[in-house]
């Protein structure tokens, strides 16, 4: 029998039946002014995407931004529940990974367009974060399909999950659940999140969620020990990884997963992002590592033409 509490049950057929298959279609144009500034957010010393033309891996997360209006915000800062993406009611809200294929390389001034479609929604079991509370999770898978007027750029499974607060208010400090990272990287670089960094990245991205910026907020209405690094940006420090020890390889799939979260504490606690090229060169192991050595996320890069 499902643990869910009776709202969520009663949303979740409701959910099956009109959200699955829900679409919509939107466009936009990869501009110069985002790429400057996440370039300059990462800091990485990476090569500016503006001398080659060449948008690179994730960050077509810069467009096709949602703008709801602010009459229509729910309290976590995210648009409220319905429209798109299904109303679960259940508060927390969250990236838990995705897949992504890239079939032509996106570039700097393309007008691009992006069909999207919520493929399914589903209950699980599981831990809710660190905490290792069990309970019951709802997980919706979106896939989006990115073109140019060449045609096919891009394909992307995006998973989402929702689960609730846990009980207490604020709950007690949070355990130490994830399991233990990988020690064997071959390339490694130590990243100091700090409120600058993710309020920088939550403007480029117009991620409202509050998660990530309202440390007020985060400790103390959902409990957490401080604000929280986006999976996203995670995702795209590991390629950012990849692209600084492998500028002239070309990417042609990448699976992630987050794992456990990193946060973003009053005294700052670094985390490393890391790699481990396949070898046979086919591909490259990632991860991230936080301060205690847990497993953050973990993902997969399966490269063409790396040189």
């Amino acid at each position: 029998m499902s643990s869910l509490p009776s709202p969520v049950r009663a949303t979740l057929p409701a959910a099956d039946r009109d959200w699955i298959g829900r679409s919509e279609t939107v466009r936009d144009v990869v501009t110069e002014a985002p790429v400057a500034a996440l370039l300059a957010t990462l800091d990485d010393g990476n090569a500016d995407p503006r001398a080659s033309g060449l948008l690179p891996p994730l960050w077509h997360w810069l467009y096709f931004q949602p703008k709801p209006k602010r009459s229509q915000i729910g309290p976590d800062g995210h648009a409220a529940r319905g429209g798109f993406l299904p109303p679960v009611p259940l508060p927390r809200r969250m990236w838990a990974g995705g897949r992504l294929a890239w079939h032509d390389p996106l570039r700097i001034g393309d007008a691009i367009e992006r069909e999207s479609r919520v493929d399914d929604v589903a209950v699980k079991s599981g831990r809710s974060g660190r905490s290792g509370r069990s309970g019951d999770l709802v997980f919706v898978r979106v896939t989006h399909t990115i073109s140019t007027a060449r045609g096919l750029a891009l394909t992307e499974e995006h998973d989402i999950v929702y689960r609730d607060v846990p009980a207490t208010a604020p709950p007690s400090p949070p355990s130490p659940s994830s399991p233990p990272a990988r020690r064997d990287e071959a390339w490694s670089m130590r990243i100091v999140p700090d409120d600058v960094l993710l309020f920088r990245y939550s403007a480029l991205t117009f991620n409202g969620h509050r998660i990530h910026y309202d440390r007020r907020y985060a400790t103390e209405v959902e409990g957490y020990p401080g604000l929280i690094v986006h999976g996203p940006l995670i995702a795209t420090l590991l390629l950012e990884l990849l692209r600084e020890r492998m500028p002239r390889a070309t990417l042609s799939r990448f699976a992630f997963r987050a794992v456990s979260p990193l946060f973003a504490l009053v005294e700052p606690m670094p985390f490393d992002v890391c790699g481990r090229p396949a070898e046979d060169g086919t591909s490259v192991d990632l991860w991230a590592r936080d301060a205690d050595g847990g497993l953050a996320m973990q993902a997969t890069a399966t490269l063409a033409g790396a040189t």
